[in-house]
């Protein structure tokens, strides 16, 4: 099979997208022609195929709308809210319930415990409930195109989107996702998808969006690919006697100093953790104090998934959530 085959069938519906395509053309031509390319000399597509193919893709205003206000820009308390809520947790142990034997097998397997699996995928999108809107080459296209401040990583995610398709059988017109591209239940990156994504049942399809056995190994091996301790620890909230400990706080979520460092800042730390241990002291601001909390390698891991500590706490606290209202039943 010749590599641009893939294109096709994108070519037999294109004309059924471009009157849906009606935001604005891609306007750097420049840019895009520099693009095909690449994609030409690189990977060997059909220049004419791709040129036909982005006929039909569109330049969205309501994604760089999107791109200025990220729910991460929100305070603590009122992040948490999103997420810490009866029906998404209620979510999870329903979820929890519905994929039991490949959870079971994926944690045997990878060593990542099922809540925190299922947490993840209650925070990007309630449970595949909302796995986007946009397709995702106008995603892609749009913040590559004509987003400059993060057009360099756009447009590699649109090279690996069009690989992906290639090599999974996709239409590439017909996906959808995030207004950042971002796909499936777990909500990847097409080139976290390349890297990440598994085929769990054998079917020789990697289904993030209709099959959760995939979705639930996918979001597992991403976290192993980045060194997920298995029986380790995440995070702890801890309190503090004092002012010191203000010295430890700084930005980035990698553990940066030990737990003896901390313990002499007046960091009182559970018991447990040894001297040595690696960790980061976290400030979460709520409306009338600070919650301090340590992040282990673990909780480090989590932010891999996306770098915002507040993202991480809000999977952590939710997987903790999800796991104790289980038990109540």
């Amino acid at each position: 099979m010749k590599p641009n085959i893939l294109l096709s069938a994108a070519l037999l519906c294109a004309s059924l997208f471009a009157a849906s395509a009606a935001n604005a053309e891609i306007p750097q031509t420049e840019a895009l022609n520099r693009f095909i390319e690449q994609m030409v000399k690189q990977h060997h597509f059909n220049a004419a195929e791709l040129r036909q193919l982005f006929q039909s893709v569109a330049i969205q205003q309501p994604i760089l709308d999107a791109m200025g206000k990220p729910a991460e820009g929100k305070p603590w308390y009122q992040y948490r809210e999103i997420f810490m809520t009866d029906s998404r947790i209620d979510g999870g142990v329903q979820f929890w319930r519905d994929n039991e034997a490949a959870l079971k097998a994926v944690e045997q397997q990878y060593g990542v415990p099922a809540e925190i699996i299922i947490a993840i995928i209650g925070v990007e999108t309630k449970y595949g409930a909302f796995t986007g809107k946009y397709r995702v080459i106008d995603a892609l296209s749009t913040l590559g195109f004509a987003y400059p401040s993060r057009s360099e990583f756009f447009l590699k995610e649109l090279e690996n989107f069009l690989l992906l398709s290639r090599e999974e059988h996709l239409d590439p017109l017909q996906p959808l996702g995030s207004y950042a591209g971002a796909m499936g239940l777990a909500q990847f990156m097409p080139s976290s998808y390349r890297a990440y994504a598994k085929d769990f049942d054998l079917d020789k399809k990697r289904d993030i969006w209709h099959n959760n056995s995939d979705a639930i190994a996918s979001v597992a091996n991403y976290f192993v690919a980045n060194h997920w301790q298995r029986g380790g620890a995440i995070s702890y909230q801890v309190s503090a006697k004092g002012d010191a400990y203000k010295k430890a706080l700084s930005k980035g979520v990698k553990p940066d100093a030990s737990v003896g460092e901390l313990r002499k800042l007046g960091v009182e730390i559970p018991k447990q953790l040894g001297n040595n241990e690696a960790a980061k002291l976290l400030s979460y601001p709520m409306p009338d104090h600070e919650q301090l909390w340590l992040g282990l390698h673990n909780f480090y891991v989590i932010t891999r998934y996306n770098h915002s500590p507040l993202y991480a706490m809000a999977a952590y606290q939710l997987s903790q959530a999800i796991r104790e209202r289980k038990a109540q039943h």
